[in-house]
């Protein structure tokens, strides 16, 4: 059983920061996640760790510097990149080549290789592989030494829905046996149920380590929800005990979000007074909640979306600007073509108003015209924008 000690690892890449004085543990028998948005460092952290980039701290496994291993592959296993791979050789032979130096004998390479499921195709040139199936062979290479460390980097990453739950099994599986278990992702609901505990990053700076449920439990997304039609007379009472020590909001008809107080004392409470109750729920943020909360300023690439077009006369739908009076809702949307009619579109076979003139009671103000009809909903950067396939099926 070994232990990872990170201390004060940094990084520069022509005078930017990549990564700036991290230091963490990971602990024998836990699976720790490793996490933040694109750019945030943690590919060059795991390089740190490992004596590939030259940057600053130390990184020790079990009181040893990697790069003075011996036989490295027994003591950690890592999986850095997909499929890289020497072109001629198979997997099998790529998996020997990589086994003898550490003095592995021949009978683990095909241990690893049923392992990983890839048996069947021991004697084919990876090139010829799926991404996830490169991923099984690079996580086959991890394994070779039966090592108590592994380092893995995005190892989900081109795996089907089957795929990813045997790769969650399987790690759990050797953190169960008291190896040290180190992994990035993206994939937030999986690490949500794989990872014991959690090192994130933004920026190259530490923002959160320590078990998972802590991270979540710091979310100003967890509340108890509460549903009444006495939510005034409810919400003064909750705000009264609260004392400033949490907040009680309206956040819809007869529906109050309280932070500070469990439910079962707002359930007493609500008895106490003569309340009546319909919906007493807490709600406990998710690690994808918590993770987008804490690392939002952390970003280095951030997508900033268009505002949508409205639509030419004559033409409407649901989703192109803010929301007004009347059976079709939004000021300067036009109604739908003659003889068509829906729940958004107001009163059946009364087209849109052209520019200049009164729109019908109720429809908002004239649609101004445009130089061009908006993006339909759900597709906020037209027709090459995420989501769209550019027209195509």
């Amino acid at each position: 059983m070994a232990v990872i000690q990170a201390r004060g690892l940094g990084k520069q890449y022509k005078g930017k920061t990549a990564v700036s004085n991290l230091s963490f543990d990971v602990r024998p028998g836990t699976v720790t996640g490793f996490l933040g948005p694109n750019g945030s460092g943690k590919s060059t952290t795991m390089r740190l760790m490992l004596g590939l980039d030259r940057g600053e701290g130390t990184c020790l496994f079990d009181g040893q510097d990697f790069v003075t291993l011996a036989e490295p592959m027994r003591h950690v296993g890592a999986l850095l990149e997909a499929k890289p791979f020497h072109p001629t050789r198979s997997a099998r032979n790529h998996l020997r080549m990589l086994a003898s130096p550490n003095r592995i004998p021949d009978s683990r390479v095909d241990e690893v290789l049923s392992i990983v499921g890839l048996s069947d195709v021991t004697n084919k040139h990876p090139s010829t592989f799926s991404l996830g199936m490169g991923q099984r062979l690079g996580l086959a290479a991890a394994l070779l030494g039966d090592p108590h460390t592994l380092i893995l980097d995005e190892p989900a990453n081109g795996l089907d829905p089957q795929g990813i739950r045997w790769m969650r099994d399987l790690l759990k599986s050797l953190a169960s046996e008291g190896r040290s278990v180190f992994v990035s992702s993206h994939l937030l609901s999986e690490m949500a149920l794989m990872a014991d505990e959690l090192v994130v990053i933004g920026r190259g700076r530490m923002i959160a380590n320590g078990p998972v449920e802590a991270f979540t439990a710091q979310s100003s997304a967890n509340h108890v929800r509460v549903r009444t039609p006495q939510a005034s007379e409810l919400a003064a009472l909750i705000g009264a005990k609260l004392a400033g020590n949490g907040s009680v909001n309206l956040v819809g008809e007869g529906e109050l979000s309280v932070v500070g107080l469990p439910s079962d004392v707002l359930g007493d409470m609500a008895f106490e007074n003569k309340i009546r109750i319909h919906e007493l729920a807490t709600m406990e943020a998710s690690l994808e909640d918590a993770f987008l909360e804490l690392t939002g300023g952390s970003e280095e690439y951030q997508a900033h979306q268009q505002a949508p077009r409205g639509p030419q006369p004559g033409q409407g739908g649901p989703g192109y600007g803010p929301g007004g009076p009347g059976p079709y809702g939004a000021p300067g949307h036009a109604g739908p073509p003659p003889g068509q009619a829906g729940p958004m579109y107001g009163a059946p076979g009364q087209a849109g108003p052209p520019p200049g003139q009164q729109p019908p009671p109720g429809w908002g103000p004239p649609p101004q015209q445009q130089p061009q009809q908006g993006p339909p909903p759900n597709f906020p950067h037209g027709p090459q924008g995420p989501g769209n396939n550019g027209g195509q099926a």
